[in-house]
């Protein structure tokens, strides 16, 4: 168990991360969103080399931060990893979220590739499409996590309810 100082600065790091994951998503998903509607070549060539930018260098290194500062501060406190439902759902989105960002890495980096050839036309652009539809089912997933990190549902694992019984036990 961590100390009440540590615990507060690991859950401090943890939001600060979090937050930023969201935030960093929402600007990724203005550029999709520009992507997926403009018919403009220079605005379509400028948002897939952002959103590549924004997809390596700024949202996946808050996901993993994420992630593992929420284990980190999971297995420090009383809620413990595998203790409550809420926990455990979070840490799988979390997971799920993360390793779909890796996977989508390499269509955004291609996407990017083509847009960076200078030789690449208006019409070879519009046809990349978009990822707009792994952008908004992101941010879905980070809203769930958010909310059941806010409320934390009643409701023990059968882990967290043996160890619960255990800790009563004289």
């Amino acid at each position: 168990m961590m100390s009440s100082g540590a615990r507060k600065f690991t859950l401090a790091v943890h939001l600060t991360l979090s937050i930023g994951w969201l935030g960093a998503v929402a600007a990724y998903m203005a550029l999709d969103v520009a992507a997926a509607t403009s018919d403009d070549g220079q605005r379509l060539r400028a948002a897939y080399l952002g959103m590549e930018l924004i997809a390596l260098r700024v949202i996946l290194p808050l996901a993993i931060a994420s992630l593992t500062t929420g284990i980190i501060i999971s297995l420090g406190s009383k809620w413990g990893l595998f203790r409550h439902y809420w926990v455990l759902i979070s840490l799988v989105l979390t997971m799920i979220a993360t390793v779909v960002l890796l996977i989508e890495t390499r269509t955004i980096r291609s996407y990017a590739d083509v847009a960076r050839d200078p030789a690449t036309t208006t019409e070879a652009l519009r046809a990349l499409g978009s990822t707009l539809f792994h952008s908004i089912g992101g941010t879905v997933m980070l809203l769930v996590i958010l909310v059941l990190n806010i409320y934390k549902p009643r409701g023990m694992t059968g882990y967290g309810w043996r160890k619960q019984q255990k800790e009563r036990a004289p």
